[in-house]
Parts: C-alpha cells; sequence; structure tokens
C-alpha cells in the first residue's frame, strides 16, 4: 500500500483537513524540528481515534503518538508511516472532587481549571508543557506531586485499537513509566480524585510554581524538556553543570545555561544538532562519574 492509499482510507472516515501527507512536524513539536510524516492525523473524536489506530494495525502502518509534540525529538528525515497527534480531544469536566480530561488536553490547563474549582492536589501539574495522554504515559510529576498521587482511572486503546478501562493500580505507574509505554496504549481520556482546598493557598502555590519554573528553566527557547531522567541519588542537571557543559553543545543546539538540564534549540538547530548535543553530555558524564544518563525524551523517525 502507498501513502497516497492511506490518506484515501483515512479520508473515507475522517474530514479531510484532519488528515495530512508530508506534514512537517517541526510544526507540531516544542523543539520546532523534526521531518515529514508521511500521513499525519488530528482526529477530533475518540471514533476517530479508534479507527486511525486500528487501521494501521490492520495494515501493518507504523504509527506515531506524537501528543503535544514534548519530550519528543523527531529525526530530520521525519516519519515513515501515520503521526497521530490528540490535540483535537480537549475536553475537561469537572464534577464535584472528579476531574475528567481527555488525552489531548493540555496538563497546565487540567491544573488551572481544578484550582478554579478551589481543588488541590494538582498544583504540581501547573507548569508541565504537554498532554494528559503523554503525562500519564510517563507519570509525569515535579515539585513533589505526581500523576500517580491524584489518578483514579483511565480509558485507552490498545495498539490493536481495543478500549479498555484501567485502574490505578491497572496503570503500573512508577518514575517515569507506565503501562501505557510497556504495551504502547494511548490515552483518550483520564479521571482524577482531588479534594477540596482552601483557594488562597491553592493560588499562592500556583504563583510560587509558576516563578520557580519561569525563574529556572529556559522557556525562552524550544526544548524538548528535561532531556535526562534523575540518576539514584543524584540529579542529571548537576552532573551535566559540574562537566562544564552548559553552553556548549553542536549547530544551533545548546545545553542551556540557564538549567543544564536542559538542551536547547537556541539557533535554527536541527535534530541532527540536538542528538550529537545529547550523545556529547552522555560521554562526556559517564567519563567524569561513571553514571550513564538515562533519556527522558523519546529519540523517534529516520536520519
Amino acid at each position: 500500500m502507498t501513502k497516497q492509499q492511506w490518506l484515501t482510507d483515512l479520508r473515507s472516515f475522517l474530514t479531510d483537513d484532519h488528515v495530512k501527507v508530508d506534514e512537517p512536524l517541526y510544526l507540531h513539536t516544542l523543539t520546532k524540528m523534526g521531518g515529514p510524516a508521511d500521513i499525519f492525523v488530528a482526529p477530533t473524536t475518540e471514533e476517530e481515534t479508534a479507527f486511525t489506530v486500528k487501521y494501521a494495525y490492520k495494515n501493518n502502518i507504523p504509527l506515531l503518538l506524537l501528543g503535544n509534540g514534548s519530550n519528543m525529538v523527531v529525526r530530520d528525515g521525519g516519519f515513515r508511516g501515520i503521526v497521530l497527534t490528540l490535540k483535537g480531544l480537549q475536553t475537561i469536566r469537572i464534577e464535584g472532587t472528579k476531574v475528567y480530561a481527555q488525552g489531548g488536553a493540555n496538563i497546565k490547563k487540567v491544573s488551572k481549571a481544578a484550582a478554579a474549582k478551589q481543588l488541590t492536589g494538582f498544583e504540581f501539574a501547573c507548569g508541565i508543557p504537554g498532554s494528559i495522554g503523554g503525562a500519564m504515559a510517563m507519570n509525569a510529576g515535579a515539585y513533589g506531586g505526581e500523576i500517580k498521587d491524584v489518578i483514579k482511572q483511565a480509558t485507552v486503546l490498545s495498539k490493536e485499537g481495543d478500549l479498555l478501562v484501567l485502574s490505578k493500580e491497572d496503570l503500573g505507574l512508577g518514575y517515569r513509566k507506565s503501562v501505557i509505554t510497556k504495551k504502547g496504549f494511548y490515552v483518550l481520556s483520564a479521571e482524577f480524585d482531588l479534594e477540596v482546598g482552601n483557594q488562597m493557598v491553592i493560588d499562592a502555590k500556583m504563583s510560587e510554581l509558576t516563578y520557580q519554573r519561569e525563574s529556572k528553566q529556559p522557556l525562552e527557547f524550544p526544548s524538548a524538556g528535561s532531556v535526562f531522567k534523575r540518576p539514584p541519588g543524584n540529579f542529571a542537571g548537576k552532573l551535566i553543570q559540574d562537566s562544564g557543559l552548559q553552553g556548549k553543545g553542536f549547530g544551533g543546539a545548546e545545553v542551556s545555561t540557564k538549567h543544564a538540564g536542559f538542551i536547547v534549540n537556541k539557533d535554527n538547530a536541527t535534530a541532527n544538532d540536538y542528538i550529537k548535543t545529547i550523545e556529547m553530555v552522555k560521554t562526556t558524564v559517564f567519563n567524569n562519574f561513571g553514571i550513564d544518563l538515562e533519556l527522558e525524551v523519546k529519540i523517534v523517525g529516520e536520519d
């Protein structure tokens, strides 16, 4: 089958403008890097999402879930297959202390929506740059909180396109891992259990966390976020800083001078620049400290 056939088949179920051919992925990643996707699908319903997943599985077509484009580096050659984004699934609903959010909803917006209803427990997510689906997959966390602290259940699609409802226990949430990534599930929605809190306390905490993020992270440049997982008993950023790597890199990519745990696209970097900088950091830190930094970001696509 050709990508033109994929395009025709997918458009038989989805609206034409929700399915694009040779779409540049740098338009959809927070790094502002990445070559073209053979087919780019942006469904607006869970039914369209399920159709796309089932179609890819049935026809043995590689399928990449892009999410909000954070925490990912797409190589310059792009992706041979179908790239799926759930940005069209944005519904957020709050009933009492229960918060429902679709997989494409921005986690920062969910955090702010909960705070506006005087609910506490989700403040930690007010600065995380990703979708609910991506946050679920990696058990995202910051400033002492994690998804596993507030999740009740999630509705997902299997790789075959089957609908599953997973409880908190089923999700297997640990440090930057879950059954979602292990089994290749696609998150359609999640439900969270929060508590009623004091509005002034909630607002103060959100303001403090926002200030910490803006003052310490290099938000003025495109990046994939925190590049490496935290090594046991240490911090990736400190190891990189102590290695004297801040300000160093290849091409337009550079280890941030503001926060060494970030690699930024400072000047029209290519994905190759970014990946070479990652490899340089890993090699240098290992040579200096004997610690093999593990990637938190995902590298996908073709050279």
